[in-house]
């Protein structure tokens, strides 16, 4: 591994943990949280944006070489789809189901006949996930 390397790899983390502590330095001083964390959050999709669009590859390398790091990189963010389709999908599951559950059961607890047609709501939000997890494992297995 070259020196440049090395330095690739360790900028963006010495810069994440910077602006944790200029975070951790601005709340200490009665700056806001609210305002702190969205900094956070902005600089950690800088640090990401910053990697996923210039990667790190080896400076001269011969074609079947280069087509190795193509390949590699698009199956990288083949993962990166399917953590997405899923975890998207289970959170906005998670929100559905969130809602309509207490919702089913105080329909259920006023007229125990409508626990049918509550229950098909909940069912529909879990739905969602199911989905989800689908898409990503169609992703996954069209890796190859």
């Amino acid at each position: 591994m070259s020196i440049f390397n090395i330095i690739f790899l360790t900028v963006p983390v010495i810069f994440l943990i910077a602006s944790v502590a200029v975070a951790t330095r601005a709340v200490a001083r009665g700056k806001s949280k609210k305002r702190s964390l969205l900094m956070q959050l902005a600089s950690f999709a800088a640090v990401f944006a910053v990697c996923l669009i210039f990667p790190l590859t080896a400076g001269a390398v011969s074609d079947d070489a280069a087509v190795n790091v193509a390949k590699a990189n698009a199956n990288g963010i083949a993962y990166i789809a399917a953590a997405l389709a899923t975890g998207l999908s289970c959170i906005g599951g998670g929100m559905a189901v969130g809602k309509a559950a207490p919702a089913a059961i105080g329909a259920t607890s006023e007229d125990p006949k409508a626990f049918g047609k509550a229950i098909i709501f909940v069912a529909l939000g879990e739905g969602i996930a199911l989905y989800g997890m689908l898409i990503s494992i169609m992703i996954i297995n069209n890796i190859a």
